[in-house]
């Protein structure tokens, strides 16, 4: 039997009475701890978890069906509802929910503890998690129909999680079409618009223009924010544009041809915002500069970060090149060891030990615990010869020319001048 979706009846309906249909034990392939599991990480009988514990869970997991919820589940995009379940009388506990899923209309929720089919059961929504979702879609909603209208791109991929929205156009726009469409969509949500949902009979839907993003199959509902969109859509919308409160685009990115624009609208910005005022603060206080100075005062001192390095570079350029005269000119396959050089200068190092010394010359910077980056060159041999075995005796990477070859290894010091001094 189809389940009874209540959220498309009332999108502010946080709790509501059903009946349980079934209530079936979900094989858990992994040990877990109530409070690691999260609302995303059990799907189709699978939990995942990253941060395993070697315990078992106190109370088992079940995937639930009721003849009707107010449950929204993933479904077009959008991540699931959040609450908790509880059957009928004082003494009940609460049971959490921890997924939502649709399959062929029938609804089934993820829930940390056993129901009773047969039984009455109260569920309650958590509104804040609802209310945001509700926020970012209608956002979403006048995004995409002002793109639509303006640009004629279609919105061809959409994602709305806990942490924000994406949306991919199948067109490109430039950061001032975007910024414009994001100061056209504050209006509309200024304007303070109705929201409606209709569900329009087979004859009336062919006449109509909206937009879809696939086939739909049965009954269509169509949410229309006039004069900015209309759209098939499934999922809970606030009933005014005002209560979207604002939105800011967080993100732009080419992606396939188009335009990837990320959102946050309402609440989720203003968090947004704030945290980044935050660091904000922060850097403005740790640069003794203005909040709206932070910018320069940043790119000075990159300026000077950049002069400092390019003084420092030269310093070990002169030290490594004093080391290099100290050596004995008649020696052959010399190498050295730094434990920090930029590949600038240990470029400068091989190409001078090779003017006065025969054989393979070669620089190693690192350490014997971490490994080591190396460049090694000859004016009378092959360096690849030499990069053959230290791939061989050290799993050396790299590769290069007959004159100068690169990589890294994991070896000690003593072992690579050893191979030196042997190598004829």
């Amino acid at each position: 039997m189809n389940t009874i979706k209540l959220y498309e009846q009332d999108a502010y309906q946080t709790t509501f009475k059903a009946r349980v249909l079934s209530c079936e034990e979900v094989r858990l392939n992994e040990k877990i701890v109530n409070k690691e599991i999260t609302n995303n990480e059990i799907t189709n009988k699978r939990i995942t978890n990253k941060e395993i514990a070697n315990e078992e869970i106190a109370n088992k997991v079940y995937q639930v069906v009721l003849d009707q919820t107010s449950f929204f589940p993933e479904e077009g995009g959008q991540s699931p509802d959040r609450g908790t379940m509880r059957e009928s009388g004082q003494d009940a506990g609460l049971v959490r929910v921890l997924n939502v899923q649709i399959r062929k209309d029938v609804i089934v929720h993820t829930v940390l503890g056993k129901l009773e089919v047969g039984q009455e059961v109260w569920g309650d929504v958590d509104w804040k998690h609802r209310f945001y979702n509700m926020q970012q879609h209608s956002g979403e909603h006048i995004f995409s129909g002002l793109v639509h209208s303006t640009f004629g791109y279609d919105n061809v991929g959409f994602h709305l999680s806990d942490s924000g929205v994406t949306m991919d156009f199948n067109g490109a726009m430039t950061e001032e079409q975007i910024l414009q469409i994001e100061g056209q969509a504050n209006e509309a949500i200024t304007k303070n618009i109705e929201v409606l949902v209709t569900y329009p009979g087979k004859a009336e839907l062919m006449e109509m223009d909206y937009r879809s993003k696939i086939a739909i199959e049965g009954q269509t509902r169509i949410v229309t924010i006039p004069g900015y969109d209309r759209c098939a859509c499934c999922a809970p919308h606030v009933q005014r544009t005002g209560e979207i409160g604002m939105l800011k685009v967080v993100n732009t990115q080419n992606y396939k041809g188009g335009v990837r624009v990320s959102i946050l609208c309402g609440f989720r910005a203003l968090a947004d915002y704030q945290e980044k005022l935050t660091q904000v603060s922060r850097i403005s206080a740790l640069l003794s500069a203005k909040p709206e100075l932070t910018a320069d005062a940043v790119e000075k001192m990159k300026s000077e970060l950049t002069a400092v390095k390019q003084q420092l570079i030269g310093a070990k350029q002169s030290l490594i090149i004093q080391k290099i005269q100290q050596m004995t000119d008649s020696e052959r396959n010399v190498c050295m060891f730094e434990q920090d050089m930029e590949a600038m200068v240990m470029r400068v190092a091989v190409n001078t030990m090779m003017e006065t010394h025969g054989g393979y010359c070669g620089i190693f910077v690192g350490n014997d615990e971490t490994g080591y980056h190396y460049i090694v060159g000859t004016k009378d041999g092959d360096a690849r010869e030499l990069g053959n075995l230290l791939r061989e005796r050290f799993q050396a990477k790299g590769g290069g020319k007959p004159e100068m070859i690169q990589g890294s290894m994991q070896a000690s010091e003593k072992d690579i001048r050893e191979v030196f001094r042997s190598f004829v």
